[in-house]
C-alpha cells in the first residue's frame, strides 16, 4: 500500500484520522477506529505537569497497543517551555512514533493560562518551543492549532510558518478561533491558505460530519488528511466512508456491545460508567430511542445495561417500540459538547 503522506519519515496510509478528544479517544476507542480505517492514533491530550510528576491517570492516557505504531502520536499540553521539553524527552522513552503539542484547546482552564490555544498569542514562544523540541527528541514533533485567539488575531499563517521553520513535521488545523470554540462555521479557506503556505503535511479539521464533507474539505483545502472529531463519536463507520443511515441497527448494537466489553477489559468495573457517554452516541439517530438513551446514561449494572439494549433490539425487530419514545435526530451542533477541563485538572 502506498503512503498518502509522511510525517517526516513515518508513512501514513490513509487520509482520515480520529481527532484527539479528552474522554473519548482512549485506547479502546482508538483501536476500534484504527480497525475501521483511522490512519493515525492521537492520544487524549495530557498535561505535561501531570506527566512530569508521574500522575498515574495522566500516564495511563499514554497507553497504546503496538499495532498503533509508528503512526502513534502522544498529544501533550502546557504553557511552560521547559516543562514541555522535559515532558517530551520523558515520554519519548515510552515509544511513540510522534509527539504532538496541543495549541488548539479553547477551554478557559487550559487556554486562559497560556496552554492550548493560549500559545497562539505568543508566536515567538511557539518558535522557541518548537526549535527546542525538534532538537531535544528524535521522533517527529507536530502541532494542532486553531486560526488564532479571536477574530482580531487570526495569526494562523504566521504560526504555521513558524512551526515549519522550527522543525514541525505536520500541522493539524481546526478552522475556528479560540473565541469561537465549536460554534459558527469552520473556515476552510483558512485551512487552504495554510496548505499553500507550508510544505509539510496539513490536516484539515472542523465541520466534517458526513462522508460528503470529507470529499468537500479535501477538494476545498487540498489538505493531506482529514481529522474527524465529534462526528466520529459513536460512529467509527465514518472511517469506512459510511454515513450512519448506511449502517444497520444490528451492526450498531453489535459494535456497542463490543466496545463496552473492551472498556470493561481495560478499565474494570469503572468501564461501564466511562462507556455511557459513548453508548448514547451510538444510539443517536436510531428510531424510538429517547427513553433508552435516558436509561443508558444512568445505568450502573452491566447486566442491566445489556438487558436494556437487548430489550430495545427485540422490540425493534418485532416492530413494537412505542412511537412516543421517538427522538428526532438533532444537528451535531445542538448536542452537548464535551469539555477538556478533566484533562486540565489531570489529576491535580
Amino acid at each position: 500500500m502506498q503512503a498518502v503522506f509522511y510525517v517526516r519519515d513515518i508513512p501514513v496510509y490513509g487520509d482520515l484520522i480520529l481527532a484527539p478528544m479528552d474522554g473519548f479517544s482512549d485506547l479502546p476507542y482508538r483501536l476500534i477506529c484504527r480497525e475501521f480505517g483511522s490512519a493515525m492514533s492521537y492520544t487524549e491530550f495530557t498535561s505535561c505537569e501531570a506527566i512530569l510528576r508521574d500522575a498515574r491517570p495522566a500516564l495511563r492516557q499514554l497507553d497504546y497497543h503496538p499495532c498503533e505504531k509508528p503512526q502513534l502520536s502522544f498529544q501533550i499540553f502546557d504553557s511552560d517551555e521547559d516543562r514541555i521539553v522535559a515532558c517530551a524527552q520523558k515520554i519519548e522513552a515510552l515509544g511513540p512514533g510522534i509527539i504532538d503539542l496541543n495549541m488548539g484547546c479553547s477551554v478557559s482552564s487550559v487556554s486562559g493560562r497560556g496552554a492550548g490555544a493560549g500559545l497562539l498569542r505568543d508566536p515567538q514562544k511557539v518558535a522557541r518551543i518548537f526549535s527546542r523540541l525538534s532538537r531535544a527528541v528524535r521522533v517527529p514533533v507536530t502541532a494542532k492549532i486553531r486560526l488564532g485567539w479571536d477574530a482580531r488575531s487570526r495569526n494562523y499563517l504566521e504560526i504555521a510558518r513558524i512551526l515549519e521553520d522550527n522543525g514541525a513535521s505536520l500541522i493539524a488545523v481546526h478552522g475556528r478561533t479560540r473565541e469561537q470554540a465549536y460554534k459558527g462555521v469552520a473556515d476552510w479557506d483558512a485551512i487552504a491558505e495554510v496548505k499553500q503556505a507550508v510544505k509539510i503535511p496539513v490536516i484539515g479539521n472542523g465541520d466534517v460530519k458526513t462522508v460528503a464533507d470529507i470529499a468537500r474539505i479535501k477538494a476545498h483545502t487540498g489538505c493531506d488528511g482529514v481529522m474527524i472529531g465529534r462526528a466520529a463519536i459513536g460512529n467509527p463507520w465514518i472511517f469506512q466512508r459510511k454515513d450512519r443511515h448506511q449502517v444497520t441497527v444490528e451492526d450498531v448494537i453489535a459494535l456497542l456491545k463490543r466496545h463496552l466489553r473492551a472498556m470493561l477489559d481495560y478499565y474494570g468495573e469503572r468501564g461501564l460508567i466511562l462507556f455511557r457517554k459513548h453508548a448514547v452516541k451510538y444510539m443517536h439517530g436510531l428510531p424510538h430511542v429517547a427513553a433508552l438513551r435516558a436509561q443508558l446514561v444512568v445505568c450502573e449494572s452491566v447486566e442491566a445495561f445489556h438487558d436494556l439494549v437487548d430489550d430495545f433490539y427485540r422490540r425493534y425487530l418485532q416492530g413494537t417500540l412505542p412511537d412516543e419514545a421517538y427522538a428526532p435526530v438533532l444537528p451535531e451542533e445542538d448536542e452537548p459538547e464535551w469539555s477538556c477541563d478533566r484533562a486540565a485538572m489531570a489529576c491535580a
